[in-house]
């Protein structure tokens, strides 16, 4: 799923595991849910600790979203859902089981469920739901609830599916308790993301629609489904608007979780069709009030038109704590022209970084060079120890040089540089029996050239792709960047319909189940499925089911060392870039803590309207001052 850094650091947030930790409560009722340590929270968690408990309700934050929407059904491959839901979470207008924290990765507290309880083999676990958790139309949310939407969510979404692949049934052992069973034992993260389950309505989704005719879970609709949390869908223009109202009775609103959080009375999203439009629309203020920004060049040059210069648009950095995503150019083993691994390492070879980095993006951001960077699941060096004995299990399939050489991107740091490694790039080429007639890289037997294009949805793309193209341009590749408008790019990337794509793949401290979304033959196959590059590997494959079943916290390290070791060996992906920083601007109407969690860097969820500010600014702008 190619989708923006917060969205991804908010949804990705999945535990593994602390292994006596978890043993020595086994089949115990247990409420927050961590398994890389204990919350910091214990047994006495209130509310966030960064949190005003006491923040007004209010206001109205507005946002813009790109391109366009059909559909309010995001767990379905078809349709494009509106702002406000998400494919993998409940959005604004679900609860899930439990709810991950914003301050502490891998770990989860009560929403829904209000505990959860497994035994010490890891075969099953048990949710208890909250008996005060309720739909918006007043009737409680029921163990058939749950055991519906486990069974609509794993059969219709992509990510579901592959989730909770060792998930075999659920059933209520109890009016509150559903019991969920596992095809294998040892599964150790298994018992934590089932509190990801989101909970859909039974009752609605099965009912008959406003236009006379029974509602289908499988399609796409834009009938403004029930839901369960703190929001709920007011008003909407098909493709070009949706308005969320806060519900003033919501169920959960007293937790410790939504203590402080969820202050908008009202979040508008209106659609504009591209980056540079929306980038206009902030600046003159009323259709988006916090900009998230991820071009570099536009954060050194661009803010200072005049709301900035009057101290009404604030621009900040919050930094983080949390893992950098894997962002690059993603290779579609699925064409031909890729399938030969020195042809990727190639491709690999042409990327300048450095030149890049000096003269677009102001020297603000990193290589990355690892699947998960940040952490202490990268690998690095050599292997050795148990990660070296895993390996060792299928050194006959591997490169040999994954044994011997420590794993390195190029470095652009001279003039010298780009001819040494646009030469590599074409010795690559030639043992794959390429060469360059003419001034094209052409197929020794066929004579056809080497094409490849990158496909973009914003003319933004053109930034980090055109440089690139001409680097390819150089040694006779016929390479081109394609735009499409953001519709079109969302159903060409959910069937994989293109060369290459920049996609960006985020991940946890606690990687686990959702691996095989990522890297799975069989995810390879599935439209919709984070498996952008198409991987059929046996080997990725084993070392995802070892990252997987690892039996504590070593062995997790261990054979995610080796599983990112032989991501980075195979090339699917030309890295690009990360910062450890989130950048934001916003209008000045806003009330903020005094601190934000450090570990997802922000939480705009805290944030109030400051009436008394607000009122200023529309005075002042209305008034043309």
């Amino acid at each position: 799923m190619t989708v923006g850094r917060t969205f991804l650091r908010s949804v990705l947030v999945v535990a593994a595991f602390a292994g006596g930790l978890q043993a020595a409560f086994a089949d115990e009722w247990r409420t927050t849910s961590s398994l890389i340590g204990e919350s910091k929270y214990g047994d006495t968690f209130q509310h966030y600790d960064y949190v005003n408990p006491n923040a007004p309700k209010g206001g109205t934050l507005n946002s813009v979203a790109p391109g366009t929407f059909d559909s309010f059904n995001p767990y379905i491959v078809q349709g494009s859902f509106a702002a406000g839901f998400v494919p993998f979470g409940g959005g604004l207008l679900y609860d899930t089981l439990m709810e991950q924290a914003t301050d502490e990765g891998s770990t989860s507290h009560p929403l829904i469920a209000d505990a959860y309880k497994h035994p010490d083999d890891y075969s099953s676990v048990t949710y208890r739901l909250d008996p005060r958790a309720k739909w918006h139309d007043g009737k409680p949310i029921t163990t058939d609830d749950v055991i519906w939407s486990f069974q609509v969510l794993k059969a219709n979404s992509p990510m579901y599916s592959r989730y909770f692949e060792n998930v075999t049934d659920a059933v209520a052992i109890s009016d509150r308790e559903v019991e969920f069973h596992f095809d294998q034992k040892g599964n150790r993260e298994l018992p934590k993301i089932l509190g990801d389950l989101v909970v859909l309505p039974k009752h609605w989704w099965e009912g008959t629609g406003a236009n006379g005719k029974k509602r289908d879970v499988t399609r796409p609709t834009q009938e403004p489904p029930l839901g369960s949390a703190a929001y709920k869908i007011a008003s909407f223009k098909p493709g070009s608007e949706i308005v969320w109202q806060r519900v003033p009775d919501y169920w959960a609103a007293k937790l410790p979780v939504k203590i402080g959080r969820e202050n908008f009375d009202t979040q508008r999203f209106t659609y504009i069709l591209d980056e540079n439009a929306a980038w206009q629309a902030f600046t003159k203020g009323g259709l988006e009030d916090i900009n998230a920004e991820n071009s570099s060049r536009r954060w050194s040059t661009a803010y200072d038109f005049p709301a900035i210069k009057a101290g009404d648009v604030i621009k900040k950095e919050f930094k983080t704590e949390s893992p950098e995503p894997m962002q690059g150019f993603v290779l579609n083993l699925r064409r031909p022209q890729f399938q030969d691994r020195r042809i990727r390492e190639a491709l690999t070879n042409v990327l300048d970084f450095e030149s890049m980095n000096r003269t677009l993006f102001f020297g603000l951001n990193t290589r990355t060079s690892s699947y998960f960077q940040g952490t202490e699941l990268a690998s690095s060096g050599l292997p050795q120890g148990k990660e070296l004995e895993i390996l060792e299990q299928y050194r006959d399939k591997l490169p040999p040089e994954l044994f011997t050489k420590e794993f390195k991107l190029p470095v652009y740091d001279s003039p010298q540089a780009e001819r040494k490694y646009l030469k590599t790039a074409v010795d690559l080429f030639a043992q794959a029996g390429w060469v360059i007639k003419g001034g094209k890289m052409v197929n020794a037997e066929t004579g056809q050239q080497f094409k490849l294009e990158i496909l973009g949805r914003d003319p933004s793309d053109e930034v980090i792709a055109n440089p690139y193209v001409d680097n390819l341009r150089k040694i006779g590749i016929d390479a081109a960047l394609r735009i499409v408008d953001p519709s079109q790019y969302v159903n060409r990337t959910r069937s994989f319909d293109f060369d290459v794509v920049t996609g960006m793949f985020g991940q946890s401290d606690s990687p686990g189940n959702e691996q095989r979304d990522f890297w799975s033959s069989k995810a390879a196959d599935a439209p919709g499925s984070r498996n952008l590059m198409g991987i059929k590997d046996p080997v990725v494959d084993a070392l995802v089911d070892r990252v997987i079943f690892a039996t504590d916290r070593d062995d997790l390290v261990a054979a995610t060392h080796a599983l990112d070791r032989v991501l980075l060996w195979s090339y699917y992906v030309v890295p690009q870039w990360h910062r450890p920083v989130v950048w934001l601007a916003y209008w000045n109407k806003f009330g903020i803590p005094e601190k934000q969690p450090a570990y997802s860097g922000v939480d705009t969820n805290s944030w109030w309207i400051d009436k008394d500010k607000e009122k200023a600014l529309a005075a002042k702008y209305k008034s043309g001052n």
